[in-house]
């Protein structure tokens, strides 16, 4: 008698199991935040590297500057910037204010928005001026909602021979 109520206990312990069904948790998953959005305003800490020629004499340099933009949409915005350089290390300095209209292509998933650039504005330096148009492209890898950075360059041309590529890399503060 002993075995068969030890039985009957193992198998309506075991039945009991089976018939419990499936634990039903509920994952919860945060709405995933986008990283560019439409209303941004980006403020950019660059370095930069200039080389060409204006004037027949080579504009090589280096230097840093400062830039502003806002993004009307997620994927088109304005900006300025304004680079200072030193030219061919003899203590000449050049100071180029460019703006432009700014065309991003958002990838979220991989944090990535390659943009092209178009614009113009003013080079000056070493007692030359020179209004200019330039074009270029670039990429900014954004690390959070506040925080990127970028590269980019642009071909900058103009009258009195001016034939220049500045290319910039930087620290991006979105707000």
């Amino acid at each position: 008698m002993n075995k068969t109520l030890t039985l009957l206990a193992v198998v309506l312990a075991t039945a009991a199991t089976s018939f419990a069904g499936q634990s039903s948790k509920k994952v919860v998953v945060a709405p995933q935040q986008d990283l560019f959005r439409a209303g941004e305003v980006q403020v950019d800490a660059f370095v930069a590297g200039a080389a060409g020629n204006y004037k027949g004499g080579s504009v090589n340099g280096m230097g840093g500057g400062l830039g502003l933009s806002y993004f009307f949409t997620k994927y088109f915005g304005i900006g300025i910037d304004d680079t200072l350089g030193g030219l061919n290390g003899n203590g000449s300095t050049y100071n180029n204010l460019q703006g432009n209209l700014i065309a991003r292509l958002p990838i979220e998933s991989l944090h990535l928005a390659p943009y092209a650039l178009v614009g113009g504005g003013s080079t000056w330096g070493g007692g030359a001026a020179q209004g200019n148009g330039n074009v270029g492209g670039g990429l900014e890898y954004r690390i959070n909602r506040g925080f990127g950075l970028f590269a980019d360059s642009r071909y900058i041309y103009g009258n009195n021979g001016l034939n220049e590529t500045l290319t910039r890399a930087g620290l991006r503060f979105i707000f």
